[in-house]
């Protein structure tokens, strides 16, 4: 293979499921990674990144499907960034879960393990997301294949998800099977309001247009909210489509917008303006009830966020004599889940407006005994803290991807409690701080949760007591 190039591989046959969804197979004594494939696929490979131990590429031709193999539901399979898991039956990526989980303990924590719990399946495999962030693209994303055809495609503006590893792409999504009515229905009258008034769709390269982005949250209450970004106040525009909307969904509990005129898409750092309703939406769990607002961060599978906070709460095993810290908190869901079996719980979140939601999320429950901080955790999370707050007796810690700082670890670490439950959406990074944690504290227990169907990403809650 000649240095430099990158050539077309035939007839290579997909061995296994790796990281982030991509299936690999070995060339030249190299890997290679080909998304949209399983194992047992028999490819032609047009490879598009080559490095010096493995290489990246796309499928050009399929001589052989796997037995494995299931047919994708949805039109836009493969062409989309998300479910990419749909060729797979749901049993195997169960499997196929919790096998990550496993291997990621044991070969990048070099942990020992006991037997881990069979990981929960989610009972909905489609419309299990309570919420779906869109955006806006004064061109629709052409497929390779498309543009190969050589073809006058006339490129109309798109509103759907971005495809896969580009920020300036947007696919233009007919309908999701992710999330329940009327999120399909919102999403296209918004679009077909737009193209008939002329609306500028956003132009993320030229930082220019006029709606941005959508997103869309549902709740088991049957509520729903729509917030509308727009990348420049044109109020005439604006609020013609948010009566427009509101007009043909008076079911919309919340509707809301926000002007976003940065480089990036973020809007937490922004004002959120109500137009309709209220600022808030209602989620429920076991007899609570839990306010989400528009920078609210809740648990995106309702129906599977139970189960885990379930098996969370079942691990803590509280008595009700603890103390116990919710670190990474968010909007207090673990913490006044667990508060009925707990002496107080100290919760602890980064963003200020999802603990004001917390501390709601107490009052409106009824719930005295929870205390609520927010600010970076590395920064609160000391010794003066706990002299004040309390020494915790179980410990429980949720925090994103990028699992936790290392000086939360040792924090942990030197206050420690009887328990640690730590719940993960990465058990790679989990793997991690766990390892720094095993001189310690032993693992007692590992269930896995997946949350998410149709994609590689799985939840995992692991029980650490003193040894």
């Amino acid at each position: 293979m000649a240095r430099g190039k990158k050539p077309l591989l035939k007839e290579i046959t997909i061995e296994k499921i790796a990281a982030e969804g991509k299936s690999i197979a070995h060339v030249d004594n190299k890997v290679l990674f080909v998304p949209n494939t399983i194992p047992g696929d028999i490819v032609d490979v047009q490879v598009c990144k080559k490095r010096k131990s493995f290489m990246e590429g796309y499928v050009v031709t399929f001589h052989h499907y796997s037995d494995l193999r299931s047919k994708p539901f949805c039109k836009h399979f493969g062409i989309c960034g998300g479910c990419k898991w749909q060729n797979l039956p749901y049993e195997k990526q169960l499997e196929f879960k919790q096998q990550e989980i496993i291997d990621n303990l044991t070969r990048i924590g070099k942990l020992e393990l006991p037997e881990a719990t069979t990981i929960l399946g989610s009972k909905k495999t489609k419309e299990y997301r309570n919420k779906l962030e869109f955006t806006f693209c004064d061109k629709q994303y052409l497929t390779r294949e498309e543009i190969q055809k050589g073809e006058d495609i006339k490129r109309t503006p798109a509103l759907g998800f971005h495809a896969p590893g580009m920020f300036d792409k947007v696919v233009d999504v007919e309908e999701c099977l992710l999330q329940a009515y009327p999120s399909n229905e919102i999403r296209n009258f918004i679009k077909e309001y737009a193209l008939a008034h002329e609306l500028e769709f956003f132009n993320v390269r030229e930082k220019s247009g006029f709606l941005r982005t959508l997103i869309i949250r549902t709740s088991s209450t049957g509520e729903v909210m729509v917030i509308v970004t727009f990348f420049k106040e044109e109020k005439e525009n604006r609020e013609n489509l948010l009566q427009a909307i509101a007009d043909k969904f008076p079911e919309i509990t919340s509707l809301m917008y926000v002007i976003n005129e940065k480089a990036n898409d973020t809007i937490n750092d922004l004002d959120i303006i109500l137009y309709k309703g209220r600022d808030h939406i209602f989620e429920e769990m076991e007899n609570l009830k839990f306010k989400i607002g528009p920078k609210s961060f809740y648990q995106t599978n309702s129906e599977q966020a139970y189960q885990l906070y379930s098996h969370t709460r079942e691990l803590a095993d509280l008595q009700g004599d603890e103390i116990v810290y919710d670190l990474y908190t968010g909007t207090g869901t673990i913490a006044n889940f667990v508060a009925s079996k707990a002496k107080k719980v100290v919760g602890i979140e980064y963003v200020p407006e999802a603990i004001e939601d917390a501390k709601v999320n107490s009052q409106i429950n009824g719930i005295d005994n929870t205390i609520f901080f927010a600010g970076d955790m590395k920064d609160i999370l000391n010794e003066e803290f706990i002299r004040e707050y309390g020494r915790p007796d179980v410990i429980i810690t949720d925090p994103p991807r990028a699992g936790m700082h290392a000086d939360v670890v040792q924090t942990i670490l030197n206050t420690s409690p009887k328990k640690i439950v730590y719940v993960s959406c990465n058990s790679a990074t989990q793997a991690r701080d766990l390892q720094i944690m095993s001189e310690i504290y032993k693992i007692s227990a590992v269930q896995p949760v997946d949350m998410f169907p149709q994609t590689h990403h799985v939840e995992n809650i692991v029980l650490l007591e003193k040894k």
